[in-house]
């Protein structure tokens, strides 16, 4: 990874800002700059250099991860030895990332800034949103490990087994294929829970019909994937049939209009316009997509009303869904990264509808309509 060349960029967002000095205590941010992973530590910047502070734990780890800073392992907090550091070159403006930062931690930061300190927002999640070479390598190994743990899930999910049961399949192979852990908590959403879009893997058994919601991710390198497919167990009738093939348009419209120089806000009402058409529209109650990268959720936010401009480089997610509240729901999820002419899919799981034998023969009653 290019850390000196981040720097650089960052440096001439801090001057474009009238900003002398910056503390980084937002980990990813400071993984992204200059490369260390571990769980403490702060990158500063002033008097045109950086350093990186850290306790004794990580004295081993900072000398071998850390480019292009200074490493100084601090006998006080990390984030003090940082504000002091910064303080004594007498910066006249010195930023911090307000939204990672608790009121506490502010307040100790003043007490060597005082009027220097400059609140900054989003400033190194700017520069992340657009991913280099190196990085969309790391995505994709990532996506392709987490979408080759599809076939093991599907295999896992029978009626009676729990969902806890199958999230620990799912979890199990993934550590066994070699990620570092999962990009969040797996969602594995069955029956009725399939309606609710965040519902967490319970100790409720699979029910012998109704969609199932597979949601999970890996990390690798430091880099999440993030996918979502539904499935179907038991015999599927028309109105489950129909109601897949609403989210499946509605995520193809959603794909399509995936371009340099569209705006979030596009996409996902391009996405959204299907569901409508579909009387469905009601049942849509979350955003397309978002960012993916060194976190699960990053900049930008595919949403109603977002400007944003989709730029070559960055990698989102289109995850439009129907959720019909008491009986079951579908999300359909691909992570998508955005090319000079247009866009790429990373993410090479199918997703044609999946029926998984049932205890019985007969299709079950369905009632999905709007």
């Amino acid at each position: 990874m290019d850390h000196r060349g981040r720097q650089k960029r960052f440096q001439q967002e801090l001057a474009l800002a009238k900003l002398d000095g910056f503390l980084v205590t937002h980990l990813p941010n400071v993984r992204y700059l200059c490369g260390f992973s571990g769980s403490a530590g702060v990158l500063g910047y002033a008097r045109e250099r950086f350093v990186f502070f850290t306790d004794g734990r990580y004295t081993e780890q900072a000398r071998q991860e850390v480019t292009g800073a200074r490493v100084v392992i601090a006998r006080k907090a990390a984030l003090a030895a940082a504000a002091q550091w910064a303080a004594g070159g007498r910066s006249r403006r010195v930023g911090v990332e307000a939204e990672h930062m608790t009121l506490s931690a502010r307040a100790g930061v003043a007490k060597f800034l005082g009027a220097s300190l400059r609140p900054s927002q989003a400033m190194v999640e700017r520069l992340r949103m657009i991913k280099e070479p190196a990085e969309l390598e790391s995505l994709r190994k990532a996506v392709e490990m987490g979408s080759s743990l599809f076939g093991t899930v599907v295999k896992a999910i029978r009626p009676g087994i729990s969902e806890a049961a199958v999230a620990a399949e799912l979890e199990y192979a993934a550590r066994k294929a070699g990620a570092e852990r999962m990009s969040f908590e797996t969602i594995v959403a069955a029956g009725p829970h399939s309606a609710l879009p965040h519902w967490r893997a319970s100790a409720q058994p699979i029910p012998s019909t109704g969609f199932v919601v597979l949601d999970f991710g890996v990390i690798l390198s430091g880099y999440c994937s993030d996918m979502t497919r539904t499935v179907w167990v038991g015999r599927a009738g028309r109105a489950a049939r129909e109601l897949y093939q609403a989210v499946l348009e509605a995520q193809s419209a959603g794909l399509q209009a995936v371009r340099p120089g569209a705006t979030t806000g596009e996409v996902d009402n391009a996405a959204r316009r299907v569901l409508q058409r579909a009387r469905l529209g009601r049942y849509f109650t979350h955003s397309t997509g978002h960012g993916v990268g060194l976190e699960i959720h990053e900049a930008p936010r595919l949403a109603r009303g977002q400007s944003e401009l989709l730029q070559p480089g960055i990698v989102i997610t289109i995850e439009p869904g129907a959720y019909i509240p008491g009986k079951g729901g579908v999300r359909i999820e691909d992570m998508v990264a955005v090319t000079e002419t247009g866009h790429q899919v990373l993410t090479p799981t199918t997703k044609e509808f999946i029926a998984i034998p049932g205890a019985g023969t007969k299709a079950a009653p369905e009632t999905f309509a709007s």
